[in-house]
């Protein structure tokens, strides 16, 4: 008879071992931010090491959310917290989170945004799955990135757009496979689209369902991040 004492449940394990790494990374960005705000404005160098540790940072704090979220939905639904928001704090809290590194990439952030927009969706999951496309359209465009908001058809709609290279064939291809498909071989594992699109689609109203789209073009020529929520 096996002895269930010594019998692990490694999900269950993995899920507490994130949970640690998340506090421990929260100190670590915390500290990050409080360097930039200390380092003189004259030294490019420092400030760019900075800016990319600030990146770094941001993209594993997403990536364990992305893991616990994945392990609590155990694959299938995930859970969502929805309530009426402000759309403007949500855009606030984004251009906030932002600040420092699109400062010290010398970028400029253009916010588009309808007034007085209220919606009933999860704010954290949302600002979350946005928090990570606008780091993602910081890290690859030149100069210049345009966050609009507007309602449209029954829809709230985000897009980010970038004046970068665009997205490539194999990420434009990666919204409409599931995360079986995806080749870890290749470098992008493509987590960040799949929990984009299971969050989008963890939005409901009637029959319709939120969705995310890439495409390039757009206003600045590079790559356009589209998230609908009815």
């Amino acid at each position: 008879m096996t002895d269930k004492r010594h019998l692990i449940d490694f999900s269950t394990v993995l899920a507490a071992a994130v949970h640690d790494m998340k506090n421990s990374l929260c100190l670590l960005r915390q500290t990050i931010e409080d360097l930039t705000k200390a380092m003189p404005t004259g030294n490019a160098e420092a400030n760019e090491h900075l800016a990319t540790a600030h990146y770094e940072a941001a993209r594993l704090n997403t990536g364990l959310v992305q893991l616990l979220s994945l392990y609590r939905a155990e694959m299938e639904n995930l859970p969502i917290n929805v309530d009426e928001c402000f759309v403007e704090d949500i855009v606030e809290e984004l251009k906030a989170n932002n600040k420092n590194y699109i400062l010290h990439k010398k970028m400029h952030l253009e916010v588009e945004l309808q007034d007085d927009i209220n919606w009933y969706l999860d704010s954290d999951l949302i600002h979350l799955l946005l928090n990570d496309m606008l780091v993602n359209a910081t890290r690859y465009s030149k100069s210049k990135i345009l966050l609009r908001v507007r309602k449209q058809s029954g829809f709230l709609i985000f897009q980010i757009e970038d004046d970068g290279p665009g997205y490539p064939d194999s990420m434009l291809k990666a919204t409409v496979i599931d995360i079986q498909d995806f080749d870890i071989s290749q470098g992008r594992t493509g987590l960040g689209l799949f929990f984009a699109r299971l969050i989008a689609e963890a939005h409901s109203n009637g029959d319709n369902r939120g969705s995310i789209s890439l495409s390039n073009g757009g206003i600045l020529g590079g790559s356009v991040f589209t998230l609908k929520l009815p």
